[in-house]
């Protein structure tokens, strides 16, 4: 049974622990609205969104790096004319963004007060550093967990740094997670156990339509059917 195999259970945190991915949008749709002169609103989107992923590799997943992409997007649009007080209400869209509320999804609390003691819980999520961090503090949520990991990315070798570190074979490792493209496949990959808890927005860049089928993938309705599995 899985509660015999698992010792160590990884939570992601954005859009899995709390709320996230609709606080970047509502933050897009404001930056959609203030380049609103220049170009029709879903076409900005488009073109922040191209930004984005030009400049993953140099920037990582995060606030800092959105904001980065809103002012390139914005000089972009402008031809190079968007002028200093554009590119203060832009940044200001970004701040607005990093001081959000924490708001813990349902289901959370309860799950890992019931799971403590009997696993060990470990947060694995990306973004900029100093941001998850904040946003674990504000939760309340930090007693929790045995280790943090704020992650760079969530690729293969990501988890692979991650699981050496925690000194735990895949096989004894269960990943809970909204993202199937960085959350569940890379674990599976690895062997380890994947839950997905699914949220109903997804960023552009996380979507993954195909079917999951896999011998050690859960579907779950939401975060605390995961008790079932393992108490």
């Amino acid at each position: 049974m899985l509660k015999d195999t698992i010792t160590t259970v990884v939570f992601d945190a954005d859009d899995t622990l709390w709320i996230n991915e609709p606080y970047f949008q509502e933050a897009e749709k404001l930056f959609c609205e203030l380049m609103e002169d220049y170009l029709p609103q879903h076409s900005t989107a488009q073109e922040l969104f191209k930004t984005e992923m030009q400049n993953l590799a140099l920037y990582g997943y995060g606030v800092k790096g959105f904001m980065l992409c809103m002012v390139e997007t914005a000089n972009r649009i402008t031809n190079g004319k968007a002028n200093i007080d554009l590119a203060e209400k832009v940044i200001q869209i970004g701040k607005v963004l990093l001081q959000k509320p924490i708001e813990l999804l349902p289901g959370v609390a309860e799950t890992l007060k019931q799971l403590q003691g009997n696993f060990r819980l470990v947060v694995a999520t990306k973004g900029d550093l100093l941001d998850q961090e904040n946003k674990l503090k504000q939760s309340g949520l930090e007693t929790y967990f045995h280790h943090i990991e704020i992650m760079s990315d969530k690729q293969v070798t990501n988890y692979q740094k991650l699981i050496k570190h925690l000194d735990c074979k895949a096989e004894n490792l269960l990943m809970l997670g909204n993202s199937i493209k960085s959350d569940i496949l890379p674990v599976l990959e690895l062997g380890g156990f994947a839950a997905h808890t699914p949220y109903h927005v997804t960023w552009q860049h996380e979507r993954y339509e195909a079917r999951v089928e896999h011998d050690r993938f859960f579907e779950l309705q939401s975060i605390d059917d995961i008790l079932t599995y393992l108490l």
